[in-house]
């Protein structure tokens, strides 16, 4: 029985990487990118020149079977996205859940990956958050931002700089214009760029200046000295003063 390693790579600067996911990249004998145009460059930058297989959101059912078939085999495969952790907002997870029903080891390396650095950097409460990912695109946005609303944790959200204002005027009249938030963008990259500020002033800032990179928003949780609370007593719920 073969091992399958989900390998983070780095989010911007190549020296990001490990010792440890180069020497397994270089002994695997399949290596699954999510582009093998991205990934190539970064396999050949260390002079790594194994088998790759194109491995993305649109071909992973498709090609799960045999992969798993292959480590039942006894090969060593390794996953890579075209940043960060495989699985995180990338493909990972579903021949990570086939291999561990079939009994095969899966092990994931520590690593890169662009959410927590933005998260610690933010300023906001980073002991408890949640991490939320890309928000629908359309059907089902509003109903997601309504469900957060009174979330108390630090929220995570990934975005596209084409989305990044809407998404923030969005946050803003969701969950108010004073809300804390941070806009983290090209992170581990020449033009790493964290800023802080209301949601509103985030908004009006990006309005302004056209945001590129990859990019990453944390959210204050909603203050829960603030809610509505209902006082108990004897057993019985009062209404709220």
């Amino acid at each position: 029985m073969g091992t399958l390693y989900l390998v983070p790579t780095p989010v911007g600067n190549l020296e990001d990487i490990t010792a440890r996911a180069l020497r397994v990249l270089k002994e695997a004998d399949l290596i699954l990118a999510e582009d093998t145009r991205t990934s190539g460059n970064l396999l050949k930058h260390f002079g790594i020149r194994n088998a790759m297989l194109s491995y993305h959101k649109f071909n992973e059912h498709q090609t799960v079977a045999g992969i798993v078939a292959r480590l039942q085999a006894g090969e060593t495969v390794a996953v890579i996205s075209d940043a960060g952790t495989p699985g995180i907002s990338d493909p990972g997870f579903l021949v990570a859940r086939e291999a561990v029903r079939c009994g095969v080891e899966v092990v994931c390396l520590p690593g890169p990956t662009a959410f927590v650095p933005a998260l610690v950097a933010s300023g906001l409460p980073c002991d408890r958050f949640c991490f939320e990912g890309f928000l629908p695109p359309k059907k089902g946005r509003n109903t997601r931002l309504e469900m957060l609303k009174g979330e108390s944790r630090t929220m995570i959200f990934y975005e596209s700089p084409h989305r990044l204002v809407k998404t923030l005027g969005q946050l803003a009249e969701v969950f108010g214009n004073e809300r804390p938030a941070a806009v983290c963008r090209e992170i581990s990259k020449v033009h790493e760029e964290c800023r802080r500020g209301t949601l509103a002033e985030l908004a009006d800032h990006f309005a302004a200046n056209e945001p590129r990179g990859e990019i990453v928003v944390i959210v204050g949780g909603a203050d829960e000295s603030k809610k509505d609370k209902r006082k108990i007593k004897y057993g019985e719920i009062e209404n709220p003063e």
